[in-house]
């Protein structure tokens, strides 16, 4: 899906075949960190006492189970019927929900759903790094539907079917979910699946196209906004690429194609309109390019940037370190706010990002703002930028987490840290570097519900010297 995706607990193949299929009540009595509702075996059962993992189903409630899987630690089950239902329970806005493991958190309500997410982020900061912080911050949520602006589709001709299918994996990732709409992408993209299926099945490369990205930014001046790209593994067919354009052309999108790796992208025909979103509380655009990293979430995005740029509280005139800064999402807004007199640095492994970064930074009128490519897995001794001080510190990680660069990094010189993750366990494990090893205080910790309806946890935490 593009997005984060969070660790799942799987069960050995060789386990599936001694499965017991016969239906069991259990009790739900937490949840999982991927919205699996928690359960033990009963005394009677064979396994009495091994947790049973319970897709939907909710804590407090009880539930008729088929169970799918068994390990040696633990089994996988589905509910098949609730018999007890829990207060949080809703009724699920989308058809599809229970088979697209798109959402998995629809038939909970939306505000014990980012809770839910909370209790996971304080878990694991206590289970994982040993450290608690001194204040947990208000949850910053936005809105729960059509708010997704970037992802993948997976595709998939089906011949017993006879239908080409569009759309995300199943509970079972071995199969794309048939599916004809959805609720949490941005409506633009959301309700043209079943054309985008149609568009793919009148194809003759209809079983040669394993993908299709998407992604959103705000309409451009010519009115489109949205560009799809379609991976696709044989060269297209004229009458492909004139179906292509035809769809293009009737549902406002740009078309882009990508025969092989990520360097062979291009436009369908001619060019492209330019992709870009603002962030009109800091008066900055960022243009991008269709497979760039951007932050699903619009307004949410907005809304954590504010946040993290108050937990950091810069200052006019000072010199400031963004590390995994992508397009600039965090930089340009930092650098509108320390002005001309400071100085705030972004650093990136993707040296293609970085380019865009610094023709964003141009494009915005910015020249107190400089960018570098580096990995930051690696060993930074050379890197220039190091040497030079900075009084805050901004990171932004992939899942991985960001402990390599911290136990590098002069941290003795920094007045505060803020780390945004989109993983828990790896922000627990980097917090309890920075408590535990480095003498730092966690002051604050919190969750932003960037993917409402999913199990993903995104959060922010801020540090200072203890």
């Amino acid at each position: 899906m593009g997005i984060c995706d969070n660790d799942r607990p799987t069960a050995s193949i060789d386990h599936v075949a001694y499965v017991d299929h016969t239906p069991k009540t259990l009790d739900i009595v937490n949840l999982t960190h991927d919205g699996r509702g928690v359960a033990r075996w009963p005394e009677s059962h064979v396994h009495a006492g091994k947790a049973v993992f319970v897709s939907g189903a909710l804590p407090g409630e009880q539930v008729s189970v088929q169970q799918t899987t068994r390990s040696r630690h633990f089994d996988e089950a589905k509910t098949l019927e609730v018999l007890v239902a829990s207060p949080d329970r809703v009724t699920p806005r989308c058809p599809h929900f229970g088979v697209c493991s798109g959402c998995v958190l629809q038939h909970m309500a939306e505000g014990e759903q980012i809770k839910a997410k909370q209790r996971v982020l304080l878990d694991n900061l206590q289970r994982i790094g040993h450290v608690q912080p001194q204040d947990v911050l208000p949850p910053l949520s936005g809105d729960a539907w059509g708010y997704r602006r970037k992802g993948r589709f997976s595709v998939r001709r089906v011949e017993k079917k006879d239908k080409t299918l569009v759309g995300f994996r199943e509970l079972d990732p071995r199969f794309v979910a048939d599916i004809r709409e959805c609720h949490t992408l941005v409506p633009s993209i959301g309700f043209k699946i079943d054309a985008l299926s149609a568009l793919v099945d009148g194809m003759d490369a209809r079983r040669d196209i394993p993908q299709i990205e998407f992604i959103a930014g705000d309409a451009s001046p010519d009115g489109s906004g949205v560009a799809l790209v379609f991976r696709h593994l044989q060269p297209l067919g004229d009458a492909d690429r004139a179906k292509l354009l035809a769809f293009a052309q009737a549902h406002d999108f740009n078309i882009f194609l990508q025969p092989g790796g990520l360097d062979t992208m291009h436009p369908l025909a001619g060019e492209a309109s330019q992709l870009a979103f603002r962030l009109p509380q800091w008066d900055v655009e960022l243009q991008f390019r269709p497979l760039d990293f951007i932050q699903v979430n619009a307004k949410l995005n907005e809304a954590m940037i504010a946040r993290a740029l108050e937990l950091l509280d810069v200052q006019p005139g000072e010199r400031v370190l963004d590390l995994f800064c992508g397009l600039g999402n965090f930089t340009l807004p930092l650098a509108r706010v320390v002005g001309d007199a400071g100085t705030v640095v972004g650093v990136e492994g993707d040296a293609g990002l970085v380019q865009r970064a610094r023709a964003n930074a141009e494009h915005n009128g910015l020249h107190n703002v400089s960018f570098h490519a580096a990995d930051l897995s690696k060993d930074l001794a050379g890197q220039p930028w190091l040497k030079t001080g900075f009084d805050k510190l901004l990171l932004d990680p992939a899942r991985s987490g960001a402990l390599e660069v911290l136990k590098q990094f002069p941290l003795k010189g920094l007045k505060r840290i803020v780390y945004v993750s989109c993983h828990p366990a790896s922000l627990a494990r980097d917090a309890g570097y920075l408590v535990n090893e480095a003498g730092w205080t966690l002051r604050a910790a919190g969750v932003m519900d960037m993917f409402p309806h999913t199990a993903h946890v995104e959060s922010i935490a801020v540090f200072e010297q203890a």
